[in-house]
């Protein structure tokens, strides 16, 4: 970090408030060679907690600029760390209050832009939205707002954004872990002024968790990437010479050593098979209907669709 940052970014944050031209100087300074250090991110991450109001600008530079070191920063790009994940994680809990909506809107970029996370940010930002929905207030970075106690449009589409996310629990569906927070936030806020799109996302989130089909090899462990990476990185001559050598003189020779194949189900055997409800999902089910004794709206909406479905 250049010491013109540290200090701009010290000035900007005396007054706690940023203008447009000062979130345009910032982007100069921090952005000269297309990286953020780790002294940049936390110099932001500090002026983050000084400012008592936040404008768009201001929330797009920060997402922008912490997103990028924590997604890209590390090779390989796309994939996060553990050590990376537990920076961002103590940051946000730096001033020991609920992540404001910047904060939110980051680990929501986070997910939808890297490939894969450790399963410790995963968890923690599936408890960063419950609270952000149930506790969190103020605008967002739409021009929506949060509402403690109920759960608006906006709020349901901040969490239609994360549990969809490439790099949640489940990519490009809903996990268990996801479908039991989705049951809180229902209890939590069964009797409050709830959107209708709220009771969308239950019902769809639920059954998706229950019926969807996601592949399994969407996301790899970022270990698992290194050593891809390193691979198609060695350019000895070894490496492809002998893997060459050995198609070239035995044509059969790599299903003598690796096997053949056994068959694989096809795409449509999958979805089908990941269609069915099984025994212990239908357990997971009932045991989350009956935790409150009754059948609500939004448990009598999702029986009915998966009843048709």
């Amino acid at each position: 970090m250049s010491v013109h940052f540290g200090e701009l970014a010290k000035k900007i944050g005396a007054d706690g408030a940023v203008t447009g031209e000062d979130v345009l100087a910032l982007r100069r300074e921090a952005w000269p060679d297309g990286r953020i250090s780790q002294a940049e991110a936390e110099a932001i991450f500090a002026l983050n907690h000084q400012l008592e109001t936040k404008s768009t600008e201001w929330v797009d530079f920060f997402v922008e600029a912490v997103g990028e070191y924590i997604v890209n920063q590390r090779a390989p790009a796309g994939y996060v760390d553990a050590e990376n994940a537990a920076w961002l994680m103590e940051q946000i809990d730096a001033d020991g209050e609920l992540g404001s909506m910047a904060e939110v809107e980051l680990l929501v970029r986070v997910f939808e832009r890297a490939k894969n996370v450790p399963c410790a940010l995963k968890d923690y930002a599936i408890s960063q939205m419950e609270l952000a929905v149930l506790e969190g207030t103020g605008p967002t970075r739409c021009g929506g707002s949060l509402e403690a106690g109920n759960v608006n449009a906006t709020e349901a589409k901040l969490l239609r954004r994360a549990i969809f996310a490439p790099a949640s629990e489940r990519p490009a569906a809903v996990g268990r872990k996801e479908a039991d927070m989705l049951f809180r936030v229902k209890d939590a806020t069964l009797d409050a002024d709830n959107a209708p799109e709220w009771k969308q996302l239950f019902v769809q989130g639920v059954a998706n968790y229950l019926q969807g089909y996601s592949d399994a090899n969407a996301q790899i462990s970022r270990e698992r990437a290194e050593e891809l990476q390193a691979f198609m990185a060695d350019t000895r001559v070894s490496v492809g010479g002998f893997l060459g050598r050995m198609a070239k003189e035995s044509p059969n020779v790599f299903g003598k050593v690796f096997g053949k194949k056994e068959a694989q189900p096809s795409r449509d055997e999958s979805v089908a098979e990941a269609h069915a409800v099984t025994h212990s999902e239908r357990e997971w089910l009932d045991a989350r209907i009956e935790a409150n004794g009754q059948v609500d709206e939004y448990e009598r909406a999702l029986l009915d669709f998966l009843a048709e479905d």
